[in-house]
């Protein structure tokens, strides 16, 4: 690594330490609350939708969410490790892709995401450690 790279980590370090970012990817439903300046006053404001894209650059890491307003498709980039947002993921969606900019083109039901499926995953390390679960029961 030369200087630049070796600042620039330890500037993406220092910052998350401040504010954790949560292992977010392209298809997860994002709550971000932004930090909003309106003259004297400061408010936050929620900003939901999914996350159709994320850039990995270092402390210049930024992702993208789109939401629909009124009928008309919104898309907002936000820096990563920015101190003026909280990021929460309110479900994990199951995609296949990096970037998920074919959602422009849909409507509706049709843009919907299918949502991961961690109850598999679940049974699964529980049968690894040979703990029986509400559906085991009835099979012994």
């Amino acid at each position: 690594m030369n200087i630049l790279q070796q600042f620039e980590h330890e500037q993406v370090i220092k910052l998350a330490a401040n504010n954790p970012v949560p292992e977010l990817a392209a298809g997860d439903t994002l709550r971000v609350q932004v930090k909003v300046v309106e003259g004297e006053r400061e408010r936050t404001q929620a900003y939901e939708g999914v996350c159709i894209a994320r850039k990995n650059a270092g402390i210049n890491s930024a992702f993208t969410v789109r939401k629909i307003s009124f009928g008309e498709g919104v898309e907002r980039v936000f820096p990563l490790y920015s101190p003026n947002i909280r990021i929460e993921v309110v479900r994990r969606g199951d995609v296949r892709r990096a970037k998920l900019y074919y959602l422009r083109g849909r409507k509706g039901k049709n843009a919907r995401i299918r949502e991961k499926n961690t109850y598999n995953l679940a049974r699964q390390e529980r049968t690894v450690a040979n703990v029986p679960d509400a559906t085991d029961i009835g099979n012994a």
